[in-house]
């Protein structure tokens, strides 16, 4: 069991941090060709390599230490951003479950019974690292990055946890295998059990909470880089910043997963491996986030606590409201 549980998380570690290399080759690129650009093309055939090319001169880029850092918080920022996003996929099923030498293998590094919690628990401790970089750069620029983030995931995490409330008094199981097992269908309707239909306005608004924890435009008010230079990474360079720059698209891939299992089924379709499902499935939820990118400017501060408070707040509850009164008389 200890062997077969190793193997799994070294293969979705490789996996996560091969999806957050190439996810950047894609974003430069579906951006450029929405700015009739070309993109990345002199590495490797249509710039594929790109990802690499990148990784090695950031290993070679001279590790720049202000003079006024707090030390140990400084170097620990990183790594604290960086692990929660890794600990996502840990409950997060991925296939559906396999048969090895006749002995069943659950293709889910950890089936908690209260996945969802662990999930929402280990996502709120992202922004820590956030804090503890602004906080030791000794700059003002990183100090109201972290600030703004730190505002921004407490405004957007109670609207974000609402969101799948109604899920859970639909499904009544916090377990996330369970809830995909629960939207599968052997109908040509295949989608029908989706709880996308069951819960619009839910995931709706977890949509839109999970492009603000993740700080994605039109939400990147920590780094805003018209007002912030680069926000709480703006004194980090080589190895470091690359951290902070695997842990927004680990982060990401993250909250696709959970968004693709919570709401269209996970795993879960006919004809195709349940594997290259639950791929395509995290594939749009990305395409989407750099589609975003590409279309919309930036929220001003204001305009982004207030939505948050005013507009998602309100609304999250009476999806709790409104999905408790139909299961009560159902």
């Amino acid at each position: 069991m200890i062997l077969i549980s190793s193997v799994k998380v070294i293969v979705v570690v490789v996996a996560v941090l091969t999806g957050c290399a190439w996810s950047t080759w894609l974003e430069r690129k579906v951006v450029g060709h929405m700015q009739h650009r070309m993109g990345p093309t002199f590495a490797g055939p249509y710039g594929l390599l790109q990802p690499i090319a990148d990784f090695i001169k950031l290993i070679f880029k001279e590790d720049i230490v202000p003079s006024g850092v707090e030390r140990v918080a400084y170097g620990l920022a990183p790594v604290l951003s960086f692990i929660p996003a890794m600990l996502v996929f840990a409950v997060v099923p991925f296939a559906a479950d396999a048969t090895l030498f006749g002995h069943e293998i659950k293709m889910v590094i950890s089936d908690l019974n209260i996945g969802i919690l662990f999930v929402f628990a280990v996502t709120s401790l992202g922004v820590y690292g956030l804090v503890m970089a602004g906080w030791s750069s000794g700059s003002k620029y990183s100090l109201l990055g972290s600030l703004r983030a730190s505002a921004q995931m407490i405004s957007y995490e109670v609207s974000y946890g609402l969101s799948i409330v109604g899920i859970v008094l639909i499904a009544n199981t916090l377990s996330l295998r369970e809830l995909v097992e629960m939207q599968g269908s052997d109908s040509i309707w295949f989608f029908s059990n989706w709880f996308v239909f069951k819960q619009p306005l839910g995931f709706l608004l977890y949509l839109t909470c999970a492009i603000a924890e993740t700080n994605r435009l039109p939400f990147d008010m920590p780094e805003a880089e018209s007002e912030l230079v680069a926000g709480y990474h703006t004194e980090y360079s080589s190895m470091r910043f690359a951290t902070f720059f695997v842990s927004e698209y680990a982060n990401m891939l993250a909250v696709s997963a959970v968004g693709a299992t919570l709401f269209f089924g996970g795993w879960q379709g006919p004809y195709l491996p349940s594997i290259v499902w639950f791929i395509l499935k995290v594939f749009c939820f990305m395409f989407f986030y750099i589609w975003l990118r590409g279309t919309f400017p930036r929220f001003r501060y204001d305009q982004l606590m207030s939505f948050g408070w005013k507009v998602l707040f309100p609304l999250a509850l009476l999806n709790v409201i409104v999905t408790a009164a139909f299961v009560m008389l159902d």
